[in-house]
């Protein structure tokens, strides 16, 4: 019933090479915006974060369409053409003479870096219901890795040249592209496909349209104040450790190597023995306790080796992702999962847009000397408590939404030009 073997494979390499190629840039980006700004760094820093934002917000507005476009023609295609897109986007930032080219690329960037919601429900195509967060997890797994891989490389390459890392990742990108061409196969089954609705292909739309699974929608605002508390996080956590710790950037980049050894570890391998213990919606709220007291732990730290100590133990956390993932996806028929995944995709790039201006505002004031007290932690005391917000909504909602079997997807009659193969017919064949 499965598709061949690769194709799950081929899906976490492509969110590996997703996460590597923004990692390469991080180190690299930031000096090359400076040069293009003409060494003014105060214009450089406006402009970067006017890139960050406008990716962001590219995601927001793609996540729902590529996902209700995987929907209908299916999950292949949507991937390679991510793919596709996102490799000759790195020739063109690497070639890129000018800014506006660069807010060109981020604009390319944010439409293809959409693909993870045609990637995540490939995922849950090809999963059985009880093995969905498992699998998530690996997806947890191979962000991880390319968070670890990424940034090194991209100091390594940056060392040669600042525009040699977008040539690398372009490389890296369109080689998988060309493999994933002749290797995977498609998951989502012509006769479970449904019609294209640009009523659904919409980030307002898309929502809307989660009024049809009551728990995923209960689920909404958990998922929003998460993804704000960790994207305030991410974005303070360089001025912090510095400013608290004196952490230069070797210290810096050592903090975020383990930050994704953890994520490999226990989305990759802790996620399946906890998961299966605990339940899917024990876990959520498990991984939510702990997040909220790993980010007062980090506001309250006084030792930067605290920071390490708390990462390490608080990283369990990060079970919850996973599972509240393959919650979802058990409420949900195969024919939606690419838009509800588009949907949550784009509620979390949302929430990319608000987390940083808020946290980076709170660590800025009360660092300040208008600030009534001195409070360093400001940034990740607001989060934590976002987090326990989100964990209070959560046990509301399982509350009001007892567990209950998943649906069955219904047979939907194929689209014209498309041939009447069978569910059943159509996954042996990629089998």
């Amino acid at each position: 019933m499965n598709p061949r073997p690769p194709a799950i494979a081929f899906i976490l390499v492509t969110l590996f090479l997703d996460i590597l190629g923004i990692g390469l840039l991080i180190p690299i980006l930031p000096k090359l915006i400076e040069q293009l700004s003409g060494g003014n760094v105060a214009a450089a820093s406006a402009t970067f974060g006017a890139l960050a934002a406008l990716y962001s917000a590219m995601q927001f507005l793609c996540s729902p369409l590529l996902g209700s476009l995987s929907d209908r023609f299916g999950r292949r295609p949507v991937i390679l053409f991510s793919l596709l897109g996102s490799g000759l986007d790195y020739l063109l930032l690497a070639w890129a003479p000018t800014l506006p080219w660069f807010f060109l690329g981020r604009i390319i960037s944010g439409v293809t870096g959409a693909s993870i919601t045609a990637a995540s429900a490939y995922i849950a195509d090809v999963s059985p219901p009880e093995k969905r967060a498992q699998n998530f997890g690996l997806i947890g797994a191979a962000f991880g890795l390319g968070f670890i891989a990424g940034p090194v490389l991209g100091g390594v390459l940056g060392n040669v040249g600042l525009r040699v890392p977008f040539y690398v990742a372009a490389g890296l990108t369109l080689v998988n592209w060309l493999y994933g061409l002749f290797v995977l196969p498609e998951s989502l089954p012509v006769g479970q496909r449904r019609a294209f609705s640009w009523a659904r292909a919409n980030p307002v739309g898309s929502l809307l349209a989660l009024r049809r699974y009551p728990i995923v929608l209960s689920l909404t605002a958990t998922f929003f104040l998460i993804h704000t508390a960790h994207n305030g996080v991410h974005s303070t956590w360089v001025l912090y450790t510095s400013h608290r710790y004196g952490w230069d950037t070797r210290a810096v980049g050592l903090s975020l190597a383990l930050v994704g050894l953890m994520a490999m570890i226990v989305q990759g391998g802790l996620v399946r023995v906890i998961v299966p213990k605990l339940g899917e919606r024990r876990a959520i709220l498990f991984g939510l306790s702990l997040s909220a007291c790993v980010l007062t732990g980090y506001g309250l730290a006084t030792q930067g080796w605290m920071i390490y100590a708390i990462l390490v133990v608080g990283s369990l956390g990060m079970v919850s992702g996973p599972a509240a993932q393959g919650l979802i996806s058990r409420q949900v028929p195969l024919n939606e999962q690419g838009a509800v995944q588009g949907a949550l995709a784009s509620l979390g790039s949302l929430s990319g847009i608000v987390g940083p201006p808020i946290a980076a505002s709170l660590f800025g004031y009360f660092i300040s000397a208008r600030a009534p007290f001195y409070l360093p932690g400001a940034a990740f005391f607001v989060s934590a408590a976002m987090m326990v917000s989100a964990l209070v909504l959560a046990v509301r909602a399982f509350r009001r939404h007892p567990a209950a079997p998943p649906p069955v997807s219904p047979a939907i009659p194929a689209a014209a030009g498309e041939t009447g193969v069978s569910a059943g017919d159509k996954v042996s064949k990629t089998g």
